[in-house]
């Protein structure tokens, strides 16, 4: 068997499971119900997990919540995952965030999203988008804490703050580059 008859089997497979995450969407949404309690359980774990993250979210104007975003890949990989603006601790909109990536992975994985949007003037624009891209429509500060650090609000200075956290599986990627944001109809 040679290369180019192993092409073909690997290529089907990965369009079926990329095509998979992106078009479920629509068959698998969550209801909105179903969101904003798997957000209020995720941001039970993110206060849990990440020391000062409570302190620090009550300055944020609000709050991105994606409870489970699920990444697989074989050389091409895709993620997917639903979750709520929270305003004032109230649900303001339903977002998705979707991403695609090529490259060296195999597997897959599942991880928590929270993104503090720490101004106004960050928040409206995020909310006003049509499909708001990180890296290209607005920056994003992915805050990395390791054991036993706590966050200082005195040092961060960042528009848009991220943690990603809770990672489960066999594929390893903090980042939120090239990961695109829509508006849900709930």
């Amino acid at each position: 068997m040679n290369s180019q008859s192993l092409k073909k089997p690997t290529l089907f497979f990965v369009s079926f499971i990329l095509s998979g995450l992106f078009f479920a969407q629509g068959i698998f949404a969550a209801t909105a119900k179903e969101i904003d309690v798997s957000v209020d359980v995720a941001l039970e774990r993110f206060y849990k997990e990440v020391p000062g993250s409570k302190s620090f979210s009550k300055k944020a104007k609000g709050m991105l919540v994606f409870p489970s975003v699920i990444k697989a890949g074989i050389g091409l990989g895709a993620e997917y995952g639903e979750g709520a603006m929270r305003i004032g601790g109230k649900t303001a909109d339903y977002y998705n965030t979707m991403a695609a990536s090529v490259g060296f992975q195999l597997g897959a994985q599942s991880k928590s999203i929270v993104m503090l949007f720490m101004t106004d003037g960050a928040l409206k624009e995020f909310q006003n988008s049509e499909g708001w891209k990180a890296g290209v429509d607005g920056s994003v500060a992915l805050i990395e804490l390791g054991m036993g650090d706590s966050l200082d609000t005195a040092n961060v200075k960042d528009p848009i703050i991220a943690f990603i956290f809770g990672q489960k599986g066999l594929m390893y990627n903090l980042t939120l580059e090239g990961s695109k944001f829509n508006k849900l109809k709930k």
